[in-house]
């Protein structure tokens, strides 16, 4: 084996390894990159080998990571993020939460049904996971374990509901995703939209064939009150703020009005009105939000100036043509090979946070994927739906510990694992859906431009 092929597995082995040790993974990124660029400068000068990496990459990692902090698209970032921190505390959710689990509170799992609702408004509104789950737990699960709701199920259907946000359009998944591949970010956006929808409704309908078959799980609220004109129209004054907003923002950029950048501003703006309209914007609200926007724009921009350097010097090393030589030579045909590489990062999604396999491993295969011929934002939307999975996935499921942060003491990690397992074998089943039918993704981006 070549010696550049050597350092290129090294490489990912020795990240790997440092993900285990607790090391910040954006430092172990950066250093990595560092280590191994000199280790290629030394195989070169006195191992009589030939790697195409001299001190020239230090220039053109300078020039790369400055591409990447002036990209225009980026700027969305932490504008999505500020909207979803705002309206985070702008007590939205939990007018939403009373009054949509008054209209289903009759019902088997209608409380359930409600969470996965309110669930998809936080999806399409804030986009953030951590605040969309722990949001949902300190206000849902509570009221399910009152109502003698299986904690299994209490627990695995917010923990669920709640990644919505990191698929359904605005999301903040997507915008890196298309900055990385240089597509557009209103494409994916309009390609992601029915299979996030689709997600919802899957899990609606187990919840209701759950509630169906086993009533002692999921049963209806003894103190429910019968559904009326009033009930409904509260339900409505709940739900209608937050579809503005999402038609404001999503409106904008499917009809062409604006761009994704502009219309993250757009919706910055409308989650500050939202809160000052329910009387919760003041200035300590505004620090916070501000500060937490910060700290997590800050975070995701540290890792992608260290998964830039990573994966610029993988380049180098040749490590991209190894792994489109793999794909290429797998005996399974075009499909066999999409195939593999979601079974892949299904699997990396257990030891990986999304932000890394994104930055890391879809700009190695994306161009694998464009040569066997398919459509490519259909196989992004398809990476973006795996890798959703990411956040139940024990031991890096995140969902998993914002759920546990803040759910009652009797809640325990088993109960967790145990909750979350029939949700990821029904993401796993949309996600066959959308391999076998496209045209869940490509329909409405088609019809975008068709007019044009």
């Amino acid at each position: 084996m070549p010696i550049n092929e050597m350092l290129a597995i090294g490489m990912f082995a020795a990240f790997i390894l440092l993900i285990f040790t607790g090391f910040p993974i954006a430092w172990a990124l950066g250093g990595v990159a560092i280590a191994f660029t000199g280790l290629a400068m030394l195989s070169d000068n006195y191992l009589d080998t030939f790697i195409a990496i001299d001190w020239s990459y230090t220039s053109l990692a300078i020039d790369r990571i400055w591409g990447t902090m002036s990209s225009w698209v980026l700027v969305a970032i932490p504008m999505f993020v500020f909207m979803g921190q705002m309206l985070d505390r702008s007590g939205m959710a939990e007018k939403l939460m009373l009054n949509v689990s008054r209209l289903f509170g009759r019902l088997n799992g209608g409380t359930a049904i409600a969470v996965v609702i309110i669930g998809l408004l936080l999806a399409a509104s804030t986009g953030i996971v951590g605040a969309s789950v722990a949001l949902l737990t300190l206000l849902a699960v509570p009221v399910m374990l009152k109502r003698e709701y299986q904690p299994e199920l209490a627990v695995g259907t917010v923990c669920a509901v709640g990644t919505l946000g990191i698929l359904m359009p605005p999301s903040i998944m997507l915008v890196m995703m298309a900055d990385q591949l240089a597509m557009s970010v209103g494409d994916l956006f309009m390609g992601a939209v029915f299979p996030s929808a689709l997600l919802g409704v899957v899990f609606v309908l187990y919840i209701v064939v759950r509630g169906w078959m086993r009533p002692d799980i999921a049963p209806a609220g003894d103190d429910a009150e019968p559904v009326s004109l009033g009930i409904i129209l509260d339900a409505l004054k709940s739900i209608l703020p937050p579809a503005f907003l999402i038609l404001a923002v999503l409106g904008s950029i499917f009809a062409g009005i604006a761009t994704p950048t502009e219309a993250s501003g757009v919706g910055a703006f409308g989650a500050t009105l939202l809160a000052l309209a329910n009387k919760r914007l003041n200035l300590q609200v505004m620090r916070e939000v501000c500060r937490e926007t910060s700290l997590t724009t800050a975070f995701i921009f540290a890792l992608l100036i260290g998964a830039t350097a990573f994966s610029l010097v993988l380049r180098g090393l040749g490590g991209d043509e190894m792994i489109a030589d793999a794909l290429h030579g797998l005996p399974f045909g075009p499909h066999g090979v999409v195939i593999c590489i979601l079974l892949l990062t299904f699997l990396l999604g257990f030891v990986l946070d999304w932000i890394e396999i994104t930055l890391i491993i879809l700009p190695l295969v994306a161009p694998v994927i464009h040569a066997l011929g398919f459509d490519i934002v259909w196989f992004t939307v398809l990476f973006a739906v795996c890798l959703q999975t990411s956040f139940l996935t024990p031991p890096v499921g995140f969902s998993l510990f914002y759920c546990k942060g803040v759910a009652p003491p009797s809640i325990g990690v088993k109960t967790l694992y145990k909750g979350v397992a029939p949700f990821i074998l029904l993401q796993a089943t949309v996600l066959a859906i959308i391999f076998l039918w496209p045209d869940l993704v490509t329909w409405l981006p088609a019809q975008a431009y068709s007019g044009q």
